[in-house]
């Protein structure tokens, strides 16, 4: 059985979500950050040595990075579904925004994060950050003006990749900012698939 190695608030949830999309059989194993420091468990570090989450352990093997996972399971257990087929235009903008999310896109909300713990001292750099932040979803949001989801007409690992950073940025900035990432947020928290990965294992 697909075995997921899960961090409490982290982007593993994600896997969790495209398994359930999937129709895939998987346990959950599930750890905790460490109040203080936030990091995760050692423990995380004898399933892979980064110590990072999310891992997928399959038929023996390991993988790491969510984009890589998703392109994994979509590839072994999606028949079709879940990525457009090679060598079409949908194809190549499904690779740029199953890449982009945590390529480009997650590095200005991680330096948000950061930068925020100095205080004072990082003063200085928060325009910058807010800028690259909302040069980032202004094109997210674009994206979404005449469609549901970010590849084609229905739902793809590009989505389920970009869900964290459109879920973050509707927590953190407001409903009305962005109103086609809220719409996506809406629509992609109401499938059966996403409220049955929460079910499992936490929001």
């Amino acid at each position: 059985m697909i075995e997921i190695h899960h961090l409490n608030e982290s982007r593993s949830r994600r896997i969790t979500w495209m398994l359930e999309e999937l129709g895939e059989p998987y346990e959950v194993l599930s750890y905790r950050r460490d109040a203080t420091t936030r990091l995760a468990p050692p423990e995380l570090k004898q399933i892979h040595p980064l110590g990072k989450a999310p891992v997928l352990r399959d038929n023996g093997e390991v993988f790491i990075e969510s984009g890589a996972i998703i392109e994994y399971l979509a590839r072994q257990y999606g028949n079709g579904s879940f990525a457009p087929a090679m060598g079409t235009p949908d194809y190549n903008r499904y690779m740029q925004f199953l890449h982009y999310a945590e390529g480009s896109a997650m590095l200005p909300l991680m330096l948000k994060l950061y930068v925020g713990r100095l205080g004072e001292a990082g003063a200085p750099l928060h325009p910058r950050i807010e800028s690259e932040l909302q040069n980032h979803l202004g094109f997210l949001d674009r994206e979404l003006e005449k469609r549901d989801y970010f590849v084609g007409d229905s739902l793809s690992g590009a989505d389920v990749q970009i869900s964290f950073i459109a879920q973050i940025a509707v927590k953190g900035v407001g409903r009305d900012a962005y109103p086609n990432l809220t719409r996506f947020v809406d629509l992609i928290e109401a499938r059966p698939a996403y409220q049955r990965a929460i079910a499992k294992s936490g929001a």
